[in-house]
């Protein structure tokens, strides 16, 4: 008997030495069906929501407090600048005064003319003089700028500008009359009108010859003007 006792205990020992017999958890208890399911974590608090904009009412209140209201004897009048209409009767005038002036012999002007320069001179006026004058070698000793204004404004400027200029004695003077890039059509319209203000009527009469100014003072937007003493 005892020989079968110490089999069956050599028997259980290789039961348990067995690697793939042991179960460690047959003992656990198993989980109840009614169990308590775990807690929910706590709810994130909702974002509060913004402010509502403030109406364009609100907003101009605020813009115009501690305004002022004017007095009745503070107000000026605004009255609306005057329209700026071309003269229907401007080229008419100008081929009149065109012809008037070949009709009597006041036409002296010899005129060359391109798409970036432009000269033109009196009879009598020496070559070496023109040159000087198409080198930008004449001290410039005024300039007006016809930028900004019609050609009706800009013909009574010039008139001006040369006037004064001759009484104050200056010979050479720079007139800017522009590219006409933001003309209609990118033409220079100023710049074709100068030139025939220069060689004919009354304006003639001040001018010896004229050309077109060198870069540094313009170039094709601008001229040369020498004037009679």
């Amino acid at each position: 008997m005892a020989s079968g006792e110490r089999r069956r205990g050599r028997k259980d020992e290789g039961a348990a030495s067995d690697p793939l017999s042991f179960k460690p958890f047959v003992g656990l208890k198993p989980e109840r069906a009614d169990a308590s399911p775990k807690s929910a974590p706590p709810a994130l608090p909702r974002p509060s929501a913004p402010p509502p904009s403030p109406s364009e009412e609100t907003l101009f209140l605020e813009a115009a407090a501690g305004a002022v209201p004017l007095r009745a004897g503070d107000r000026l009048p605004c009255g609306a600048p005057p329209a700026r209409l071309p003269d229907p009767l401007a080229e008419e005038r100008e081929g009149r005064e065109a012809l008037e002036a070949l009709v009597s012999g006041e036409a002296p002007f010899h005129v060359a003319e391109t798409t970036e320069f432009i000269e033109g001179a009196v009879d009598g006026v020496d070559r070496r003089t023109r040159l000087r004058l198409r080198r930008g070698e004449l001290s410039v000793q005024a300039h007006l700028d016809l930028h900004g204004q019609t050609r009706e404004e800009a013909r009574a400027s010039v008139e001006r500008f040369l006037r004064e200029q001759r009484q104050r004695g200056h010979r050479c003077v720079l007139i800017v009359h522009g590219r006409g890039l933001n003309s209609k059509d990118q033409i220079p319209v100023l710049k074709e009108q100068l030139s025939r203000w220069l060689a004919r009527g009354a304006l003639a009469r001040s001018v010896l010859a004229f050309c077109t100014a060198r870069p540094c003072d313009g170039g094709g937007g601008a001229i040369y003007v020498l004037l009679r003493r």
